[in-house]
This record gives C-alpha cells, sequence and structure tokens, in this order.
C-alpha cells in the first residue's frame, strides 16, 4: 500500500504524528498512549502495515 494512503489512514482514527526519525516517522495514538513507527518508503507491505495499526490500537486496513 502507499506510505500516504496508510498515513490518512492513521489520521482518520486519531493518530497523530509525534517527530521524525532518520528512517522513521513517529505516531501517538493519544486516545490511548500507544504509539508506532512508520518507515518512509513510498510502498508499505500490507503485513506491515497491519502491525502499525495493531501497535496503535485502531481497526485494521481493510484492502480487498
Amino acid at each position: 500500500m502507499k506510505r500516504l494512503d496508510l498515513l490518512a489512514y492513521l489520521r482518520k482514527h486519531g493518530c497523530v504524528f509525534t517527530k521524525e526519525g532518520a528512517r522513521h516517522s513517529l505516531y501517538v495514538n493519544p486516545a490511548i498512549g500507544r504509539f508506532s513507527t512508520v518507515p518512509r518508503h513510498t510502498e508499505i507491505d500490507s503485513f506491515l502495515a497491519r502491525k502499525i495499526c495493531k501497535d496503535l490500537g485502531i481497526p485494521k486496513i481493510d484492502k480487498r
């Protein structure tokens, strides 16, 4: 999936950008205090996208 699509999905579910690292961006779900890193690649594997959603405590992305 495209990174921009994943970031839009995260924002839609209340996650906010916190800071940039060397190769990753840190996102936090302030409602429950959970965080995850998102790599800065144009394409993100669907397994990794599901793991990021799980880490942040939001519903998994349904890409059919």
